[in-house]
Formats: C-alpha cells, structure tokens, sequence
C-alpha cells in the first residue's frame, strides 16, 4: 500500500526566501525541506566547515608532509565503489600536485572482501609502502592496522563510516567524521569529502612549512567535480556542507572544468555537461564506474578519472559502459527470479523480505534488494554464494529500521550466527553459513516485526503538494533541476488530481497517459507500471509525480513522470 502525503510549508520560512531573493516557487520548496533563511543556501566555497574542525586532519596533514619531506612511499587503498573509487583519484592526484610518490590498491570484492583486512593488509605490504592510507574503508579494520603495524608500515584512516563497537584502529591517524570524540558538524560527509579535507589540511601545512614561497599552490577545487560524483553516488545525506561540495562541482563540470573520465562517461551516456545535474552523477555516470566494482576490477574505473589523457579516458569509459550493460542483463535475469521467489510469499504479511537463488551474482544483489525494497516497502536482503559453504547478502531497508542496528540484534540473539556483518541505516551486507539462511530468515523477520510499526510499513510518498498552473513550464523546470537535489533533500515530487483523457502501453510495461487538470493538458508516463499486462488507469487519478522535459524530433516538451497513482 502506498500513501500520498504533502510536505508541510511553513509560510513564515517561505516568505523570508522570497525575502532574500529566492524564486517564489523555490522558496517554497526550500522551506518544506527545513531551509529558514536565504544565507542557509550559499554555496560559495568559503561557506564550507574548515578542515581543521575534522578531527584529526592536523595531525594527518602533518604525518603526509612529513613522509613527502622524507621521500617516503604512499598506497592508497580503496573501497571498490563509486565513493571509493572518486575517493582515492581526489588522493592520487592531490598528493602528486604536492610531490608524493604515491600508487593505489583496490581489494577484488570476490577474493578479498571490503576493507582493510589482514590478507589485503599483507598484499599492500608486497608493494613495501612507507605509509598506507585507506579511503572510505578502514574505521574497522584492527586486524588489518596491526598487520601494517608488524611489516613496520604506517597507517592514514580515512573513513566516514560508524565505528563497530569496541577499540578503534591503532592506526597513525584517523579522520572519521563519525569517530568518538569528533565534533564536526557535518556527519554526512562521503568517504571522498573525507580524502578532499584531508588533503586541504595538507596543502595548508605545506603552505605552513613554506613549500608554496617560490611556486604556485595546487588549485584542489579542480577536484570538486569529482568530490559532487562521489558524494551524490554514495547516496549521503546532501546536508548544508555537502549541498556547497556537490554545487561547486556540478558548476565545474557545467562549465566543462573536469576531469578527463568525467567528460568521457557523461559523453558515453549521452548527457551535456553544461545541463549536468545530480541525477546525472548518481543515475548515469556512478552506475558505469560502480559496475566495474561489481563485476570486474574498479581499478578500471580509478584509471578513468585519474588520468588526463581524453583518449585513454574515452576507450576505459567505453569499458565500463559496456560492463554496466552486462550488469543490467545480469540483473535482470535476478529479478525475473525474485519475482518467481515473492509469488511463492505473502509479502503484505511480513515485516522483511530475505531472498536466495544460487545462481545469483554477488555483484549484483545489492541492486537487486534495492529494486524490490522499492517495490513492496519491506527491509530485503537478497543472498548469493560467496566462498564455499557461505552465503554473502546485501540489504535495503526503509525509513524507521536501521539496518545495521537490525542486525547486531540478530547478532546478540544468536551470537554464532552471523560471520561478518556491517554497514549503516539504509544498507548493510552480511555473511552466513548456507545451511543456517533460513534461522536468519526468521530471526530477522522476529527483530523487523519489533522495530517496525504497521504504519511504517506503508509507503509513504512525502510530496510538495499542486504545482501551481503557472509552472508546468520548460523555464520553470529547467529552474528546478538546475538546482541541488538529494539524500535527505529530496527533489521535487508533486501532487495532484487528473482527468485521464487517453492511455496505452509502451514496450509492453511503460503506461503513457494524456492528463487534463482544467484548461491544461499534459503527456504523463508511468515506467515499468506494475500492471502493464492488464492495466487500465481509472477516470480520474490522484497522482504523485516528478516534472520532466521530454525531447522528441528536437521538440522540448513538458513531460510528468509518474511515481505512483490511484483513483481520484
């Protein structure tokens, strides 16, 4: 069951935007997502935090000086995910602009798992590092620290995510947002956000210690494009800090000011960087690198953004555009499996979703669990098969269950049950025995139907209510989606009562409407509609809906994107 409810728009906050210059219909958009003054939305550079409010970016800032001083050797290691992958670029490049002697290493997710752990610990130690540092991974790995530790090797945390329970690392330095002790306010910050203050605190020692008398400093805002593709993929919460990140960068890149990859995978997907948006960055060009992390090798994706070379970038994009359409058949074989898998359940009765097949891709299931959380509004965990005898799962949940917390419950119930486990409130991933998959099942459905009320079980879609007659309008669109939109700053979705004037199916499961609301009419479609194969909309509807600009035959016309509807 899906529920349509409208943002509350407080008029005082509304008002005092429109106040400071905010365009009216702006204004109330804002005010709905908690904006209360017109100083709240500048994103110039110099409204970020200061790097040295993060805790330890001094003290790493000094150790990464120290070892350029000294000649000493750098690796970075990465997470094999869009956030990892921008990430450890944002390092490489940063630390070479200052003179480091540096290389990367990203763990193959099949072999080697996430992180920081003792056997990736003894593969960096074969390339005889000086000082290892870690992006977006590592505020967990003990074994891993004190495995460097014994080969005499230092160790940077660079990390964003919750520290498990228990000791930190011994590593050298740790800057983690989310550490005890850190009062940074923003706790948002993705994992390349992290690696860019790090190397702002860097190029500020440097400067300290003199190195910038004789010659120019590092431009590190050239790296905003890929801190915004890395912070918009990870799918963070966009608070004020963030929103100035991903501004700045989409301004670079919309002023063709990127880096080489970038160009290349926004080129491949066929958008303009000029009218380059969030939705671009996280629907078009984070799906193609984080594809090579899924079902190759993301070195493939660190490569196209570290290098300046067009060509190289293009030929590597190309690479990965066509890994990611081998991940798209992938997965949509594995729905077509889960769909056979949900006929056989009574999802409306349940508080959770669990789903096996041992012909599914390890790679994959984590889409794959987002796909159907989305569709029936339950906390899933889709399983495949990792090494022998185990089963390695990644899951979604919905607002009001925090994954990770989820599981550490089972974990405390059921003390030997799970191997590993990890991750944060909308995602975790975990590792089991097979033959103990469906004790899991149950003792997961147990700790959901605790932790969630019925009503949070029904899918809410929050909505900023009617558009106004007025703005259904190619400007007023433009004007919507040049603006930053996100995790915990939603873009804009309306609300509001049609009269449906014609209907068909497209592709066999796309419904294409004709929409009247007084004297306007609107071409209106709904993707992948549940009930292609039989539907037929209603009369009248009560829809909640995105406003969208459709090109055909190099006409622009005003298209609503359907996110779900109901006889009105």
């Amino acid at each position: 069951m899906t529920r349509i409810a409208i943002r509350d728009v407080p008029p005082r906050a509304t008002w005092a935007l429109e106040q400071g210059g905010i365009h009216p219909l702006l204004a109330r958009l804002y005010a709905a997502r908690g904006i209360r003054a017109a100083e709240e939305l500048d994103a110039r550079s110099s409204a970020l935090l200061a790097p040295d409010r993060l805790k330890g970016t001094h003290e790493a800032a000094v150790l990464l000086a120290d070892a350029i001083a000294a000649g000493r050797k750098m690796l970075i290691v990465a997470d094999y995910d869009c956030d990892g992958a921008t990430g450890c670029a944002v390092g490489l490049r940063a630390l070479r602009m200052m003179g480091a002697t540096v290389d990367y290493l990203v763990p193959d997710r099949f072999t080697l798992g996430y992180g920081l752990s003792p056997e990736v610990a003894r593969l960096a130690a074969e390339r005889k590092p000086d000082l290892v540092i870690t992006v977006d991974n590592g505020i967990a790995s003990v074994e891993g620290v004190a495995e460097l530790r014994r080969h005499g090797i230092a160790t940077l945390i660079t990390d964003h995510h919750l520290p498990a329970a228990g000791d930190l690392p011994a590593a050298d330095v740790i800057v983690n947002p989310n550490q005890p002790g850190c009062d940074f306010p923003s706790k948002a910050l993705a994992g390349v956000g992290v690696m860019f203050y790090v190397m702002l605190a860097l190029r500020a020692e440097l400067r300290r210690r003199g190195a910038y008398a004789t010659q120019d400093e590092p431009n590190l805002a050239g790296l905003l494009d890929l801190v915004a593709l890395g912070t918009v993929a990870d799918v963070v919460p966009l608070d004020r800090n963030n929103r100035i990140l991903v501004t700045q960068g989409l301004a670079r890149i919309r002023g063709g000011r990127m880096q080489a990859g970038i160009a290349a995978l926004l080129a491949i997907a066929g958008r303009e960087p000029a009218r380059a948006a969030t939705f671009d960055l996280g629907f078009a060009i984070g799906p193609r690198l984080n594809a090579a992390g899924r079902l190759a090798d993301m070195s493939l994706g660190i490569e196209c953004l570290a290098t300046d070379d067009p060509a190289r970038a293009m030929n590597i994009a190309q690479q990965l555009d066509a890994i990611n359409r081998e991940r798209r058949a992938i997965e949509a074989d594995m729905r077509e499996d889960a769909e056979l898998l949900l006929e056989t359940l009574d999802a409306g009765n349940r508080a959770s979703l669990t789903l096996f097949d041992p012909g599914w891709h390890q790679g994959v299931i984590g889409i794959l669990a987002g796909r159907i959380k989305e569709k029936l509004h339950r906390p899933t965990f889709a399983f495949a098969r990792g090494n022998p005898g185990e089963l390695k799962a990644s899951g979604r949940s919905i607002p009001g269950l925090h994954l990770r917390d989820a599981l550490d419950l089972v974990a405390k119930r059921h003390p030997d049950l799970l191997l590993r486990f990890g991750g944060h409130a909308a995602a975790a991933g975990l590792t089991l025995r097979e033959e103990r998959l469906a004790e899991f099942e149950a003792s997961f459905e147990q700790v959901c139907r605790e932790l969630i009320s019925p009503a949070q079980l029904t899918r809410t879609l929050e909505t900023d209510g009617p558009l106004e007659s007025g703005y259904y309008s190619l400007d007023a669109v433009r004007m919507m989606q040049q603006e930053v939109w996100g995790q915990a700053f939603p873009p804009p979705m309306f609300a509001d009562r049609f009269e449906v004037l014609s209907q068909r199916i497209l592709k066999d499961k796309h419904l294409k409407l004709k929409l009247r609301k007084g004297k306007q009419s609107f071409d209106a479609i709904q993707f992948n509609f549940a009930e292609a194969a039989t539907a037929a909309a209603p009369d009248r509807i009560h829809a909640a809906f995105r406003v969208d600009i459709n090109e055909w035959n190099g006409n622009q016309t005003v298209q609503l994107l359907l996110e779900h509807f109901e006889p009105g």
